[in-house]
């Protein structure tokens, strides 16, 4: 496929037709799209809705992070209800306070979406800001953690709002126990992590943990049949080592394949 906006446009939607049946959640990184100008997002705007009619759930990944007043826009465009572009969930940045995204986490939690929020990357670049210790002594990426799981306090059966832990992370690098939210865990594949890391990362909170292998399962394509194949074996891999931790919590739901 060549890299143009008819090659995205081909390759997107036909990940989507091949696997969004297959999957839970189909995560768009919206810079792909962008970088073709207005084109290139109604793409993606095809692309989310094919995957919602499909069966997935959507989590649009935009990493958007900026003061209150441009939120609240990113919030409308993302978030609310009948946006072109409106996803189940997105990845948001806290970094100019976690404290900006309310306007993200109110819209979220009147439509019913969700959000999560990047609190330590699978990138090896972000362990410069996020391994940084705060005024009060907590790494920067425990602070995110602490201020998430302040705002799922009391949520029942868990909040609306996660977090960004990649899989690459150390064990007890930042602690989850209280989060009351789901974890979204990049690096597994490409980045170098396993699934089989997955326990030894997250302990008792890998049954809340959303693993993404974008790059890892989109090396079987571009054939349909081959696509659909890797990820059923990596979803029936997954099921081995997390339903364990699942089976813990009493009522816990079933896990889509």
């Amino acid at each position: 496929m060549t890299d143009d906006l008819r090659g995205v446009e081909r390759f997107a939607l036909g990940a989507v037709e091949a696997l969004a049946p297959e999957v839970a959640l189909v995560k768009p990184q919206s810079a792909f799209f962008e970088r073709f100008g207005a084109r290139g997002v109604e793409v993606l705007e095809r692309v989310v809705v094919a995957a919602r009619d499909a069966g997935a759930l959507v989590l649009l990944d935009v990493k958007r992070g900026d003061i209150g007043s441009t939120m609240a826009g990113y919030a409308a465009a993302y978030l609310s209800d009948g946006a072109p572009l409106a996803a189940d969930a997105i990845t948001v940045s806290p970094y100019l306070g976690v404290g900006a995204l309310d306007p993200v986490f109110e819209v979220a939690g009147r439509t019913g979406r969700g959000v999560f929020v990047v609190a330590l990357s699978s990138n090896p670049e972000g362990a410069d800001v996020q391994a940084a210790v705060t005024r009060a002594g907590s790494t920067v990426a425990q602070a995110v953690v602490d201020a998430v799981a302040a705002r799922n306090a009391g949520r029942h059966p868990v909040g609306d709002l996660g977090v960004v832990v990649g899989a690459t992370t150390p064990a007890g690098a930042v602690r989850l126990a209280a989060l009351n939210g789901p974890i979204l865990a990049p690096g597994i594949g490409a980045q170098g992590a396993r699934l089989a890391d997955l326990p030894r990362v997250f302990g008792a909170a890998a049954r809340h943990v959303v693993v993404t292998v974008s790059r890892d399962l989109l090396r079987y394509g571009p054939h349909p049949a081959s696509l659909r194949h890797a990820a059923r074996r990596t979803a029936d891999e997954a099921a081995a080592l997390l339903h364990p931790l699942v089976r813990q919590v009493e009522g816990a739901p079933r896990v889509k394949r």
